[in-house]
Order: structure tokens, then C-alpha cells, then sequence
């Protein structure tokens, strides 16, 4: 077994964020350089910024604390003064699970749009709910945030292009919410510059599916990312030796990024094992997520959490998560957990209510990731 499948995170499906420093993310963090990031002395964290900046196709980029940081600079930026309004996805992370930061941090007002399609955000739903115009009464939508992926889920290229081109013909900015663009990319097989071309700001997650232990970078203009580093200092985010940090993130960057097209294979086996179990998912299986349908699949989420642990895996609700650091044995588990619950399940009473209420990750609700 490679040194990536003995991680405690090996047998933890509750998120990709609960992945662990490989050793050689340890051995890069012990032989970091010092230099004061605040005075932009740091040569590991400046070469990490550079390397984004490429792959992006961008100007410039910053390391941010956290993806949530770096989505809320990434929107703050591009706002001047109110009143103004962000639209996004109802179940945007930014929206719904970063502690109100639009409001407090950029005094937006948020149009949170339900998708007509249910899945991801189209150039229709951005026209029936964007706020054009100098109505005195309205706040005008100056921000698009688009979450890339959602819930795992791809939003086609094309239509990205297309909600690109109406926001820009219109004065509004596109930020990208891509905590997990790296997982598009490697499904889709467009570059991070594909995409970004897009995007005015785009905040990348390295600590979600890229294994590092700490942080995220934005992406933008050069004036952007200047504006940025300000408002990250004034938010307590100016990093003395970063490069502690930024140095398991380029090894995380080099080593990590290149597997994720074995753990998208893993998740779309695992969702055709659980077809054959009678266990069907809520939203399309694109990446490294499988949403149980509970319902349909006629499965209790109570009992399937009980066989999780007696099986000794890490389950939390409806979401499983797959990683690089998840082995072959727990999946194998996994599959075992959730026969056995589907087993369970089919004797109880017709009126039997479930023991677990859901962690609210069922489409109809949020469908969102931990930051």
C-alpha cells in the first residue's frame, strides 16, 4: 500500500477536506524558506503565486488562509459601493456558508437563484433574475459568483461562456467560486486557463481536493491582487512565513492534482456498484462526489450511519466524498455498509421514521462543502 492510502483520512468519507500532510507535504513544510510574506520576502510562497498565475492564465495570484477568504476578496474586489448585489446558486458556498461574509464584508444584498434545471446556474436563470438598470429601488447586480464544481457537479463550458459574455456586455464581474476547479479540469480535461478566461477573480481551494493542510489562492489582475493583499491584511491574513504553508501546496500542486482522475474513476465504479444495490444518487456523478438518494434508494440514513461505524468507515450523511488518500479496502466497506443498510432498511415498518435527520446535504437543501 502506497504511502498515500495510510492516512487517517484513509477510511473518510465525510469530506476531501479531511485529507492529511503527506510526507513529503511534511518534508517540504520542514525545509520552507522564511522570508516575511507581508513584505513579499518569501521566495517559496512567491514562486507558488507565479506558478497560479500561469496555470490560471491570470496576471497575478495570492495565498489566501482559506478558500472562504479567498472567495470573499475574490467578490470584494470587483465592489465599489453600495447598493450593489451578488447573484449566485441558492446553495453558493459563498451565499450560504461563509458567515454572512457578503454582507458584512462587502454590504451586498445576495440574489440567490434556484437553477430552473436543478443542477447548476444557466444563462436563463441569470436573465430572469439579474437586476439591470438605475432603479432607485433596487441594489444592481455588479457580481456573478458561479461555484465550479457544485456538489461535484460539472456546469458545462459553454454555458459558463455564455453567462461570461452577458455579465461582461452588461458591466457586471464574474468571480468563480473554484474551491474545486482543479477536479473540473481533471474530468473535463480544459486547463485552469480554459476556464479562467471567464473569470475576472477565481478563488482555488488547496486544502479541499489537493490534500495540503492549509489554504487557497485568488487569481486575477494585477490591480485586483494588489487591492487583495490590502484587504487580506486588514482581515488578519497577512502571513508572516508562509512559506511553510506554501510550500505543501506546490507539493500538493505537483503530486496530488495528477491523481484525481483515478479517484473521479473510483466514484463513478462506486456509483455503478451502488446501482447494482438499488442505490441511485441525487445529481449527476461527475467527480469526486456521490450524493445518496435516500428516498428513492429506499435506504435509512440512521442505519446506514450505524453499519458506517461498524464497518469502520466515516460517513456523515447523504454526501460521500472520495479522495486520493481514500483506500480500496474502504470502499470496499463502504459497499458493505451500505448493503447491509439496504438490507436493514427493507424490514422495517412502512411508518418507521429514520433515527438521523439529514446533515443538510439533500439537494433540495444546500449541497455544499466545508470550507
Amino acid at each position: 500500500m502506497s504511502s498515500l492510502k495510510v492516512s487517517p483520512a484513509a477510511n473518510d468519507f465525510r469530506s476531501d477536506t479531511f485529507t492529511t500532510p503527506t510526507p513529503s507535504m511534511l518534508a517540504a513544510m520542514a525545509n520552507a524558506s522564511f522570508g516575511d510574506d507581508v513584505y513579499q520576502e518569501d521566495h517559496i510562497t512567491t514562486e507558488f503565486q507565479r506558478e497560479i498565475a500561469r496555470l490560471t492564465g491570470m496576471e497575478d495570484a495570492l495565498f489566501t488562509l482559506s478558500g472562504t477568504m479567498g472567495n470573499q476578496l475574490g467578490v470584494r474586489v470587483q465592489l465599489n459601493q453600495p447598493p450593489h448585489s451578488v447573484l449566485c446558486d441558492y446553495r453558493a458556498h459563498v451565499y450560504a456558508e461563509e458567515g454572512s461574509g457578503l454582507a458584512a464584508l462587502s454590504q451586498a444584498m445576495v440574489t440567490a437563484v434556484h437553477p430552473a434545471n436543478g443542477i447548476y446556474l444557466t444563462l436563463d436563470d441569470v436573465e430572469r433574475w439579474v437586476t439591470l438598470g438605475d432603479d432607485i429601488h433596487t441594489a444592481p447586480t455588479k457580481v456573478i459568483s458561479l461555484e465550479v464544481t457544485t456538489g461535484g457537479v460539472l456546469t458545462p463550458m459553454e454555458e459558463i461562456k455564455k453567462i461570461s459574455e452577458f455579465a461582461h456586455a452588461h458591466d457586471i464581474k464574474v468571480h468563480c467560486d473554484g474551491a474545486r476547479l482543479w477536479n473540473a479540469s481533471a474530468a473535463t480535461g480544459y486547463s485552469l486557463a480554459d476556464y479562467c478566461q471567464y473569470f475576472d477573480t477565481v478563488s482555488m481551494c488547496v486544502s479541499k481536493g489537493l490534500g495540503a493542510p492549509i489554504g487557497g489562492v485568488l487569481a486575477s489582475t494585477k490591480s485586483n491582487i494588489k487591492r487583495a493583499r490590502w484587504l487580506r491584511k486588514q482581515l488578519g491574513g497577512g502571513i508572516r512565513q508562509a512559506g511553510v504553508l506554501t510550500a505543501p501546496a506546490m507539493v500538493a500542486l505537483n503530486e496530488v492534482w495528477p491523481t484525481m482522475k483515478d479517484t473521479h474513476e473510483k466514484t463513478k465504479k462506486l456509483e455503478k456498484d451502488l446501482a447494482a444495490l438499488g442505490v441511485v444518487p441525487q445529481i449527476p456523478v461527475d467527480t469526486n462526489f456521490y450524493f445518496i438518494d435516500a428516498n428513492k434508494s429506499n435506504l435509512d440514513m440512521g442505519i446506514l450511519l450505524e453499519q458506517c461505524e461498524k464497518f469502520n468507515v466515516k460517513l456523515m450523511d447523504e454526501r460521500i466524498s472520495l479522495h486520493h488518500q481514500i483506500s480500496d479496502e474502504a470502499i470496499e466497506s463502504l459497499k458493505a455498509a451500505i448493503a447491509a443498510a439496504v438490507q436493514i432498511t427493507k424490514t422495517l415498518p412502512p411508518d418507521h421514521v429514520s433515527k438521523a435527520v439529514s446533515g443538510g446535504y439533500n439537494i433540495t437543501s444546500k449541497m455544499n462543502e466545508y470550507s
